[in-house]
């Protein structure tokens, strides 16, 4: 009774729940040096757990701001069974000096669904009731790692407490694939894709292969150029492609010649998204020809005139020509073929004639009769050596030549001058009379019907009238007068200024020639 008496005048009060094992007089020296208060170092003592942070310099109680308190300070004792030890404002405590500070998120979250047992590794602080002690600072102390520790344990290296998604502090540029051009648009999930795992969805960032691009991508060329796609492409766009480096020998169509200069965009559009046809030349080319050479409803390959180091010249030599419908002979040989085939504006290369007339323009007109034009052939007078050097047989034309006509040139006859450099030919509409060409030595005494036949006195011979009969005349020549010359009864005359020889005379008395 002495003893209940005494400790309850000496003790202030009851222990807390905490600590209620620790009363009595001969406790006293556990938490009290005699004659002293309460040291830190005998609680420092019992709460070894505290002890082991101080001395590492870590959590809340190795602090600057409670080191140099002591315990007494914080946790009053002998306040009674029920009294709080352990107290201080949530709201207002400052958590950045416990080590570990409060930022983003986490300055949200209800200190009571952190501070839990479950999260407390140490089994003996687990015993406890409450704590505040034991939690780790690592992320996966109270999260769980979604990734599997297929990542290592420092999240901070991709996350911030603001928010978990997206991983805000992430660099690919970090990691072995940097993104560059399109894939830095494209969602993660499309390459890192979502699975189950161990019975929990997982994603995979780890481990992926990524050392061609088929890793991902389909080969759109099937494997043709290889594995290196970067050859010709750049993750700036499939279609993009790398023109100076691309080697457009390894398509089926090689490029050769003026092809070769062209600009890839076009074949293939604006942005080579385009896979042409190549198979003949009009699948990229306009049919400059229009159809011309298409044969039972085929059109012929232009490389049998053409090739890529230019469409002009034509390949279609002579030699071709000669096999063609139209065989080249004489002066045509040496002729452009722009002469014949382009003539207007553009080339042609099928006639429905191959007449003379075709080509060459009608000097005749309408001077050549159908009878010796047939057909409009030039031929039946000329020749393709030389157009002035003509084979006509005059015969068979109601004027045959006979004599000195033999020895007369064509234009002679034929040709009358238009103007100072240009003159006309006359064959059809030449007139038969003599007189057509030659001029009238004798002034018209000899016409009948207004016409002149020179060929009742002449021959083509010569011009001497050995066809003429003086007998057939109104007057005979007999006796003395058959020995006269012709100019002694035949004086010349002037009519008009035109000096001819009188042969129709007016009168044939004795006395117009005899004197008496």
């Amino acid at each position: 009774m002495f003893a209940g008496n005494t400790y309850a005048q000496l003790s202030p009060g009851d222990l807390t729940n905490a600590h209620s094992k620790l009363e009595g007089l001969k406790n006293c020296t556990k938490c009290h040096e005699l004659g002293e208060k309460v040291t830190s170092d005998k609680c420092l003592a019992c709460h070894k757990e505290i002890k082991a942070l101080v001395d590492k310099n870590s959590g809340y109680h190795s602090s600057a701001e409670v080191k140099s308190r002591d315990c007494s300070k914080c946790h009053s004792e002998h306040m009674g069974r029920n009294f709080q030890i352990v107290r201080f404002d949530e709201n207002k405590f400052d958590h950045s000096i416990t080590g570990f500070k409060l930022t983003g998120k986490h300055l949200q979250a209800d200190c009571n669904k952190c501070h839990l047992a479950k999260f407390i590794k140490n089994t003996e602080l687990k015993k406890g009731k409450k704590t505040f002690l034991g939690l780790g600072t690592d992320c996966q102390n109270c999260h769980e790692n979604i990734h599997q520790k297929t990542l290592g344990n420092n999240c901070s290296e991709c996350h911030d407490t603001e928010s978990f998604k997206p991983a805000v502090l992430f660099d690919h540029n970090k990691a072995h694939f940097k993104l560059t051009g399109l894939h830095i648009k494209v969602d993660c999930v499309k390459c890192h894709k979502k699975e189950t795992r161990k019975e929990k969805e997982f994603q995979q960032f780890k481990n992926l292969a990524f050392n061609s691009c088929t890793s991902c991508h389909t080969d759109f060329h099937k494997g043709k150029f290889g594995e290196n796609c970067e050859s010709c492409h750049n993750t700036s766009g499939f279609k993009n492609v790398r023109t100076s480096t691309f080697d457009h020998s390894k398509t089926n169509f090689q490029l050769v010649g003026k092809h070769q200069s062209v600009k890839c965009a076009d074949c293939h559009g604006l942005n080579l998204a385009s896979k042409p046809k190549y198979k003949q030349c009009i699948d990229c080319h306009k049919d400059y020809h229009k159809g011309q050479f298409t044969r039972n409803n085929v059109l012929r390959d232009c490389s049998e005139c053409h090739n890529e180091n230019g469409f002009m010249p034509s390949l279609f030599t002579i030699e071709k020509h000669q096999v063609s419908n139209y065989t080249l002979t004489g002066s045509h040989l040496a002729v452009s073929c722009k002469n014949c085939h382009q003539r207007e504006t553009e080339w042609n290369f099928v006639f429905k004639s191959h007449d003379c007339i075709s080509c060459h323009k009608n000097v005749h007109g309408t001077e050549i009769s159908a009878g010796f034009l047939g057909d409009n052939s030039c031929e039946n007078c000329h020749n393709t050596m030389n157009w002035g050097k003509i084979n006509f047989d005059h015969s068979k034309t109601k004027f045959v030549l006979e004599g000195k006509h033999k020895t007369v040139q064509c234009r002679n006859c034929h040709t009358y001058q238009i103007s100072d450099n240009k003159v006309g030919y006359k064959f059809v509409s030449l007139k038969l009379n003599c007189e057509n060409c030659h001029n009238d030595i004798h002034h018209g005494q000899f016409k009948t019907n207004n016409q002149t036949n020179c060929s009742t006195c002449h021959l083509f011979d010569k011009w001497i009238p050995t066809k003429f009969d003086h007998e057939k005349t109104k007057f005979s020549l007999k006796g003395a007068h058959s020995k006269l010359k012709c100019l002694q009864c035949h004086k010349p005359a002037v009519n008009n200024g035109i000096r001819f020889i009188k042969y129709k005379l007016e009168e044939f008395k004795c006395a117009n020639c005899h004197t008496s």
